[in-house]
């Protein structure tokens, strides 16, 4: 490759990573997602929000806050899924409960798909 050639590349790459974390990062920004990991299984959940006014913030201290005083939260379950435009993303399935548990884990879970916001 000539340099201004290999210049045009490199720079086409760098735009083409931002605009796919600039998407995934606009998708996060409403919708935080996190992993519920338990000694039987795990699964993605979203907040939405009136969920994070009701647990008085949006990361895994405020989730583990209220669980610890409630004993209870209900959270959007999300998967994976087609769009309409056949490309994959992280979508709404269901409201779920979390019961508080002492083998239960909050964690911060990222995706590069788009993030679908809870209706």
């Amino acid at each position: 490759m000539t340099r201004p050639t290999r210049r045009l590349f490199s720079l086409s790459l760098v735009a083409g990573s931002l605009l796919v974390l600039a998407g995934a990062a606009s998708g996060a920004e409403t919708t935080p997602l996190f992993k519920i990991v338990t000694v039987k299984d795990e699964i993605v959940v979203g907040l939405s929000p009136q969920d994070v006014t009701a647990l008085g913030g949006s990361d895994v201290t405020a989730i583990g806050r209220a669980l610890k005083a409630k004993g209870e939260v209900t959270l959007w379950r999300y998967a994976v899924r087609k769009g309409a435009d056949g490309a994959l993303e992280q979508a709404p399935v269901a409201r779920v409960s979390i019961l508080g548990n002492d083998s239960l884990r909050v964690e911060p879970y990222t995706t590069p798909l788009k993030i679908i916001a809870p209706q």
